[in-house]
């Protein structure tokens, strides 16, 4: 990609938020991706989780951070906190309604034969809860630029988005093949609010 951005671009959001989704885009649009291939492609995410498993230590080691420089990485939110503070991050932050996020969740874990002990109720609350801490530290983040993402407004209608996220992220980027990535087909676990 020409004129490669000295910033890190970071794809964050709760998970099941359309974060690979995201990731596959941006990695369409001519956008290295930061990923290890570790997670492998499943039935709940048939294109890949594009994860990079030394994210999840950043606190202990943000060795890898440098080389992130003009990449994108995949990051849940609550990561974030635990990146060093002395270079420039561009956020694209997914959302997606609570409701299809937690019912995905659940599919997984039932897929696994696992089971969540905290009811929806009680996990929909957690989740608001934390999403409006985060949302106010990344507000007070000089060295953070962020862009929300709404995942159903994505699959409805990804051209106008896509023109968003191309001039958040410096504008090099092949918009045409981001958009081609989108597929409604995948969009599983839908509530009544967002099918309108």
């Amino acid at each position: 990609m020409a004129n490669t951005p000295t910033f890190v671009t970071i794809v964050s959001g709760l998970p099941r938020s359309g974060t690979s989704m995201m990731m596959r885009m941006l990695e369409a649009g001519g956008l290295p991706v930061l990923v290890d291939n570790i997670r492998v492609a499943d039935q709940d995410n048939p294109r890949g989780y594009y994860e990079f498993e030394p994210v999840k230590q950043t606190k202990r080691d943000a060795s890898w951070v440098p080389s992130a420089e003009g990449k994108v990485v995949k990051m849940v939110y609550r990561l974030l906190y635990d990146l060093p503070l002395d270079r420039e991050y561009r956020v694209v932050f997914m959302r997606r309604n609570l409701d299809e996020v937690l019912r995905s969740q659940q599919k997984m874990l039932a897929k696994d034969n696992r089971v969540d002990n905290i009811d929806d109720a009680e996990m929909s609350a957690i989740y608001q809860a934390e999403l409006s801490r985060f949302d106010a530290w990344l507000a007070k983040q000089p060295c953070f630029k962020s862009l929300d993402v709404t995942y159903h407004e994505m699959l409805a209608d990804p051209a106008p988005i896509v023109r968003k996220i191309d001039a958040f992220l410096g504008g090099n980027l092949d918009q045409a093949a981001m958009c081609g990535v989108v597929d409604p087909s995948l969009y599983r676990n839908r509530s009544a609010k967002s099918a309108g």
